[in-house]
Protein backbone atom coordinates (compact mmCIF):
# COMPACT_ATOMS: atom_id res chain seq x y z
CA UNK A 1 0.00 0.00 0.00
CA UNK A 2 1.47 3.48 -0.64
CA UNK A 3 1.19 6.62 1.06
CA UNK A 4 -1.60 9.11 0.24
CA UNK A 5 -4.04 11.50 0.91
CA UNK A 6 -7.59 10.35 0.68
CA UNK A 7 -10.44 12.38 -0.17
CA UNK A 8 -13.69 11.98 1.86
CA UNK A 9 -16.93 13.79 1.43
CA UNK A 10 -20.53 13.19 1.40
CA UNK A 11 -23.84 11.62 -0.18
CA UNK A 12 -24.51 15.12 -1.23
CA UNK A 13 -22.00 16.40 -3.24
CA UNK A 14 -23.61 14.08 -5.77
CA UNK A 15 -20.83 12.96 -8.00
CA UNK A 16 -20.91 10.25 -10.22
CA UNK A 17 -20.30 6.55 -8.90
CA UNK A 18 -17.53 6.24 -11.68
CA UNK A 19 -15.49 9.57 -11.04
CA UNK A 20 -15.59 8.77 -7.48
CA UNK A 21 -13.77 5.35 -8.31
CA UNK A 22 -11.44 6.91 -10.29
CA UNK A 23 -10.53 9.21 -8.35
CA UNK A 24 -10.23 7.34 -4.81
CA UNK A 25 -13.33 9.17 -3.00
CA UNK A 26 -15.15 7.91 -0.29
CA UNK A 27 -18.40 9.69 0.59
CA UNK A 28 -20.32 9.12 3.56
CA UNK A 29 -24.19 9.21 3.51
CA UNK A 30 -26.27 11.47 5.02
CA UNK A 31 -29.81 9.91 6.31
CA UNK A 32 -33.99 10.15 5.28
CA UNK A 33 -36.04 9.73 7.51
CA UNK A 34 -39.29 8.85 5.82
CA UNK A 35 -42.09 8.22 8.61
CA UNK A 36 -40.55 6.47 10.92
CA UNK A 37 -37.42 4.73 8.68
CA UNK A 38 -34.14 5.94 8.45
CA UNK A 39 -32.75 4.99 5.33
CA UNK A 40 -29.23 5.78 4.05
CA UNK A 41 -28.96 8.66 1.20
CA UNK A 42 -27.69 6.59 -1.95
CA UNK A 43 -28.21 3.10 -1.21
CA UNK A 44 -31.35 2.84 0.73
CA UNK A 45 -34.45 4.96 -0.77
CA UNK A 46 -34.69 6.42 -4.58
CA UNK A 47 -35.45 9.81 -5.48
CA UNK A 48 -38.95 8.14 -7.03
CA UNK A 49 -39.80 7.15 -3.92
CA UNK A 50 -38.76 10.31 -1.98
CA UNK A 51 -40.94 12.62 -5.07
CA UNK A 52 -43.97 10.26 -4.21
CA UNK A 53 -44.13 10.54 -0.28
CA UNK A 54 -43.06 14.37 -1.10
CA UNK A 55 -46.62 14.51 -2.83
CA UNK A 56 -48.27 12.59 -0.74
CA UNK A 57 -47.36 14.72 1.96
CA UNK A 58 -45.49 11.87 4.16
CA UNK A 59 -42.74 13.33 6.79
CA UNK A 60 -40.16 13.60 5.52
CA UNK A 61 -36.68 14.28 7.21
CA UNK A 62 -32.97 13.87 7.08
CA UNK A 63 -30.16 14.07 9.62
CA UNK A 64 -26.33 13.56 9.34
CA UNK A 65 -24.29 11.00 9.45
CA UNK A 66 -23.32 10.19 13.26
CA UNK A 67 -19.29 10.53 14.85
CA UNK A 68 -19.27 6.50 14.75
CA UNK A 69 -20.24 6.97 10.65
CA UNK A 70 -17.18 8.91 10.14
CA UNK A 71 -15.09 7.41 12.77
CA UNK A 72 -15.32 4.22 11.01
CA UNK A 73 -14.56 5.57 7.63
CA UNK A 74 -11.60 6.96 8.62
CA UNK A 75 -10.52 4.10 10.09
CA UNK A 76 -11.19 2.26 6.55
CA UNK A 77 -9.84 4.69 4.88
CA UNK A 78 -6.52 4.56 6.96
CA UNK A 79 -5.97 0.97 6.38
CA UNK A 80 -6.04 1.27 2.97
CA UNK A 81 -2.71 3.20 3.02
CA UNK A 82 -3.61 6.59 3.41
CA UNK A 83 -1.06 8.66 5.44
CA UNK A 84 -3.85 11.98 5.71
CA UNK A 85 -7.35 12.61 4.86
CA UNK A 86 -8.90 15.56 3.67
CA UNK A 87 -12.68 15.39 4.90
CA UNK A 88 -15.02 18.06 2.94
CA UNK A 89 -18.75 18.21 3.59
CA UNK A 90 -21.36 20.14 2.79
CA UNK A 91 -22.26 23.79 4.68
CA UNK A 92 -22.48 23.63 8.39
CA UNK A 93 -25.40 26.59 7.92
CA UNK A 94 -27.40 23.17 6.46
CA UNK A 95 -26.03 20.54 8.47
CA UNK A 96 -24.60 19.07 10.86
CA UNK A 97 -22.43 16.94 9.11
CA UNK A 98 -19.41 18.94 9.42
CA UNK A 99 -19.70 18.41 13.38
CA UNK A 100 -19.96 15.14 13.43
CA UNK A 101 -16.68 15.19 10.76
CA UNK A 102 -14.80 17.26 13.39
CA UNK A 103 -15.79 14.80 16.01
CA UNK A 104 -14.39 11.72 14.68
CA UNK A 105 -11.41 13.48 13.19
CA UNK A 106 -10.14 13.75 16.45
CA UNK A 107 -9.59 10.07 17.54
CA UNK A 108 -8.88 9.37 13.26
CA UNK A 109 -5.94 6.80 13.20
CA UNK A 110 -3.75 9.24 10.64
CA UNK A 111 -3.86 13.11 10.03
CA UNK A 112 -7.64 14.65 9.17
CA UNK A 113 -8.68 17.81 8.07
CA UNK A 114 -12.34 18.78 8.29
CA UNK A 115 -13.29 21.44 5.70
CA UNK A 116 -17.06 23.22 5.76
CA UNK A 117 -17.43 24.38 2.00
CA UNK A 118 -19.74 26.15 2.43
CA UNK A 119 -21.16 24.42 -0.50
CA UNK A 120 -23.91 21.64 -1.65
CA UNK A 121 -24.84 19.21 -4.48
CA UNK A 122 -22.06 19.61 -6.82
CA UNK A 123 -20.67 23.10 -6.14
CA UNK A 124 -19.58 20.56 -3.17
CA UNK A 125 -18.36 17.34 -5.68
CA UNK A 126 -16.35 20.08 -7.78
CA UNK A 127 -14.51 21.05 -4.88
CA UNK A 128 -14.10 17.47 -3.77
CA UNK A 129 -12.43 16.71 -7.53
CA UNK A 130 -10.36 19.54 -6.77
CA UNK A 131 -8.44 18.55 -4.01
CA UNK A 132 -8.48 14.82 -4.99
CA UNK A 133 -6.46 16.21 -8.14
CA UNK A 134 -4.14 18.00 -6.00
CA UNK A 135 -3.99 14.70 -4.50
CA UNK A 136 -3.11 12.81 -7.07
CA UNK A 137 -0.43 14.76 -8.29
CA UNK A 138 1.49 14.32 -5.10
CA UNK A 139 0.35 17.33 -3.12
CA UNK A 140 0.31 17.36 0.66
CA UNK A 141 -2.78 17.91 2.82
CA UNK A 142 -2.42 21.62 3.14
CA UNK A 143 -2.23 21.59 -0.61
CA UNK A 144 -5.30 19.36 -1.09
CA UNK A 145 -7.37 21.92 1.40
CA UNK A 146 -6.35 25.02 -0.30
CA UNK A 147 -7.79 23.65 -3.68
CA UNK A 148 -10.80 22.75 -2.28
CA UNK A 149 -11.54 26.11 -0.67
CA UNK A 150 -10.31 27.99 -3.90
CA UNK A 151 -12.76 25.84 -6.14
CA UNK A 152 -15.73 26.91 -3.20
CA UNK A 153 -14.72 30.65 -3.53
CA UNK A 154 -15.28 30.78 -7.33
CA UNK A 155 -18.24 28.51 -7.09
CA UNK A 156 -22.10 29.91 -7.95
CA UNK A 157 -25.37 27.74 -7.20
CA UNK A 158 -28.64 28.40 -8.33
CA UNK A 159 -31.89 26.63 -7.94
CA UNK A 160 -35.38 26.89 -9.10
CA UNK A 161 -38.13 25.56 -7.34
CA UNK A 162 -41.85 25.17 -7.73
CA UNK A 163 -42.70 26.34 -4.58
CA UNK A 164 -40.70 27.28 -1.17
CA UNK A 165 -42.90 25.16 0.78
CA UNK A 166 -40.49 22.52 1.44
CA UNK A 167 -37.75 24.52 2.33
CA UNK A 168 -39.61 26.65 4.68
CA UNK A 169 -40.73 22.71 6.10
CA UNK A 170 -37.43 21.74 6.82
CA UNK A 171 -36.12 25.20 8.20
CA UNK A 172 -33.65 26.14 5.43
CA UNK A 173 -35.89 29.31 4.36
CA UNK A 174 -37.72 31.83 6.78
CA UNK A 175 -41.42 31.09 7.18
CA UNK A 176 -41.78 34.68 6.12
CA UNK A 177 -40.64 34.42 2.50
CA UNK A 178 -42.52 31.12 1.77
CA UNK A 179 -45.09 33.01 2.61
CA UNK A 180 -44.48 35.56 0.52
CA UNK A 181 -43.84 33.62 -1.85
CA UNK A 182 -46.85 31.89 -1.88
CA UNK A 183 -49.24 34.51 -1.67
CA UNK A 184 -48.06 36.21 -4.80
CA UNK A 185 -48.11 33.04 -6.28
CA UNK A 186 -44.58 33.73 -7.88
CA UNK A 187 -41.57 30.62 -9.14
CA UNK A 188 -38.54 31.54 -6.27
CA UNK A 189 -34.83 31.37 -7.64
CA UNK A 190 -32.53 30.52 -5.03
CA UNK A 191 -28.61 30.88 -4.95
CA UNK A 192 -26.13 29.34 -2.27
CA UNK A 193 -24.53 32.47 -0.40
CA UNK A 194 -22.67 32.49 2.64
CA UNK A 195 -23.34 28.52 2.82
CA UNK A 196 -27.22 29.40 3.49
CA UNK A 197 -30.28 28.87 1.11
CA UNK A 198 -31.07 32.67 0.10
CA UNK A 199 -34.15 34.02 -1.99
CA UNK A 200 -32.38 35.52 -5.47
CA UNK A 201 -35.37 36.66 -7.45
CA UNK A 202 -39.15 35.87 -7.43
CA UNK A 203 -40.44 35.75 -11.25
CA UNK A 204 -43.81 35.30 -12.20
CA UNK A 205 -43.87 31.90 -14.13
CA UNK A 206 -41.90 28.79 -14.36
CA UNK A 207 -41.03 29.42 -17.58
CA UNK A 208 -39.40 32.64 -17.56
CA UNK A 209 -37.78 31.34 -13.79
CA UNK A 210 -36.23 29.26 -15.47
CA UNK A 211 -35.01 30.91 -18.36
CA UNK A 212 -33.78 33.27 -16.07
CA UNK A 213 -31.75 30.90 -14.30
CA UNK A 214 -29.83 29.58 -17.52
CA UNK A 215 -28.88 33.52 -18.30
CA UNK A 216 -27.40 33.39 -14.38
CA UNK A 217 -25.79 30.71 -14.79
CA UNK A 218 -24.58 31.84 -18.68
CA UNK A 219 -23.03 35.39 -17.14
CA UNK A 220 -21.58 33.68 -14.17
CA UNK A 221 -19.65 31.31 -16.61
CA UNK A 222 -18.09 34.04 -19.01
CA UNK A 223 -15.70 32.97 -21.24
CA UNK A 224 -13.59 31.37 -18.41
CA UNK A 225 -12.91 27.62 -18.76
CA UNK A 226 -15.53 26.47 -16.40
CA UNK A 227 -17.34 22.94 -15.25
CA UNK A 228 -20.98 23.05 -14.70
CA UNK A 229 -23.30 20.56 -13.27
CA UNK A 230 -27.56 20.81 -13.91
CA UNK A 231 -29.33 19.25 -10.92
CA UNK A 232 -33.20 17.89 -10.81
CA UNK A 233 -35.91 16.28 -9.21
CA UNK A 234 -38.29 14.46 -11.21
CA UNK A 235 -37.86 17.01 -13.95
CA UNK A 236 -35.37 15.24 -15.97
CA UNK A 237 -36.84 17.02 -19.34
CA UNK A 238 -36.14 20.21 -18.17
CA UNK A 239 -32.50 19.37 -16.94
CA UNK A 240 -31.88 18.05 -20.16
CA UNK A 241 -33.15 21.05 -22.03
CA UNK A 242 -31.29 23.69 -19.90
CA UNK A 243 -28.25 20.85 -20.26
CA UNK A 244 -28.79 21.53 -23.99
CA UNK A 245 -29.02 25.13 -23.88
CA UNK A 246 -25.62 26.31 -21.50
CA UNK A 247 -24.31 23.67 -23.82
CA UNK A 248 -24.38 26.00 -26.43
CA UNK A 249 -24.14 29.24 -25.18
CA UNK A 250 -20.90 28.78 -22.68
CA UNK A 251 -17.51 28.77 -24.53
CA UNK A 252 -15.30 27.68 -22.09
CA UNK A 253 -17.75 24.56 -20.93
CA UNK A 254 -14.90 22.02 -19.83
CA UNK A 255 -17.35 19.25 -18.10
CA UNK A 256 -21.02 19.26 -17.95
CA UNK A 257 -22.77 17.02 -15.36
CA UNK A 258 -26.62 16.51 -15.25
CA UNK A 259 -27.81 14.68 -12.60
CA UNK A 260 -31.26 13.86 -10.73
CA UNK A 261 -30.27 15.27 -6.86
CA UNK A 262 -30.76 12.91 -3.91
CA UNK A 263 -33.43 12.08 -1.28
CA UNK A 264 -31.15 14.63 0.94
CA UNK A 265 -31.97 17.74 -1.07
CA UNK A 266 -35.09 16.66 -2.58
CA UNK A 267 -36.76 16.40 0.64
CA UNK A 268 -35.77 20.07 1.27
CA UNK A 269 -36.68 21.76 -2.14
CA UNK A 270 -39.11 19.14 -3.53
CA UNK A 271 -40.00 17.41 -6.79
CA UNK A 272 -39.52 20.10 -10.21
CA UNK A 273 -36.12 21.22 -8.62
CA UNK A 274 -33.92 22.93 -11.41
CA UNK A 275 -30.18 23.98 -10.43
CA UNK A 276 -27.07 24.74 -12.21
CA UNK A 277 -23.84 25.28 -10.55
CA UNK A 278 -20.94 27.12 -12.17
CA UNK A 279 -17.38 26.16 -11.18
CA UNK A 280 -14.42 28.22 -12.50
CA UNK A 281 -11.49 26.00 -12.81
Amino acid sequence: MSCHVAIVTDSTAYLPPRTMERHGITAVPLTVVLGDRALEEGTEISTRSLAQALQKRRSVTTSRPSPQVFAETYRRVAESGASGIVSLHLSAELSGTYDAAVLAAREAPVPVRVVDTGMIAMALGFCALAAAETAEAGGTMDEAVTAAEKRAAGTSAYFYVDTLDYLRRGGRIGAAQALLGSALAVKPLLQLDGGRIELLEKVRTASKAIARLEELAAERAGSAEVDVAVHHLAAPDRAAALADRLRARVPGLAELHVSEVGAVIGAHTGPGLLGAVVSPR
